[in-house]
């Protein structure tokens, strides 16, 4: 069986431009035009994708997507955002969602996107199921990170961070005083292919880093004018 999406879009030309060439490409396709109807298929059926758009009748889609996110539903989800709308993707990517689309777009645009996040998720799941049963910790300044198991630890609390966050830190801590840059973090934590904008790594630091001082002042990411970022471990703090 394919796998199975679930487009959650009240406008029907481009609902059926969705189905459509999403099943062309073998995926099997659920479509919904209300927020509430939507919220209530994502909830009740098993599906490996979630294409969501934001402007619906009942609920919208920050509110479904919210609601999933706070229920504990990992589906990966695609947000449809409006052309020069950027507080909509950043909206968006904070409550969870995993890439976002800007319409109009077209037919490779979507499913590139598409089959990006299939293969991130998918990866993501192998490592964890892989790697579970192995306790390797990475300790830098009050943390204690992880990296099998996708956690991190300050003095005994968890500092719960969605997957693209963890990977972020991960990737820095191992390079401590290295300036990192936006591209890399890109190629790197989201792979080569990815078809996302450098936004996307901006709003997943700033996230982590906002969590990040809330727990501790030890390990903090400087931003570099121009180039991206550098995580520092303050003096006496290892």
């Amino acid at each position: 069986m394919g796998k199975r999406i679930l487009v959650i879009e009240d406008e029907p030309t481009l609902a059926r431009l969705l189905s459509y060439n999403l099943s062309q490409e073998g995926y099997e396709t659920k479509v919904v035009d209300h927020g509430g109807e939507g919220l209530q298929a994502a909830n009740q059926q098993a599906f490996d994708l979630i294409i969501l758009d934001i402007m619906l009748p009942g609920l919208n889609g920050f509110e479904i997507l919210q609601k999933l996110r706070q229920k504990g539903n990992k589906t990966p989800i695609i947000i449809l955002t409006a052309r020069n709308a950027e507080e909509e993707v950043v909206q968006g990517l904070k409550s969870g969602a995993d890439d976002y689309i800007t319409k109009p777009f077209g037919v490779a645009e979507l499913l590139a996107r598409v089959s990006a996040v299939m293969r991130r998720t998918q990866a993501d799941d192998t490592a964890y199921v892989e790697e579970a049963s192995t306790d390797k910790v990475i300790r830098v300044g009050d943390l204690k990170i992880y990296p099998e198991k996708y956690e991190v630890n300050l003095n005994g609390q968890s500092i719960p961070l969605r997957p693209k966050e963890f990977e972020v830190l991960l990737y820095l801590v191992q390079r401590p005083g290295v300036v990192i840059t936006r591209d890399d973090l890109m190629n790197i934590v989201w792979g080569f292919d990815y078809v996302g904008g450098q936004r996307t790594v901006d709003v997943h630091v700033s996230s982590l880093r906002k969590k990040l001082e809330m727990n501790q002042e030890s390990v903090q990411i400087d931003s570099i004018r121009g180039l991206g970022y550098k995580l520092v471990v303050h003096s006496g703090k290892k």
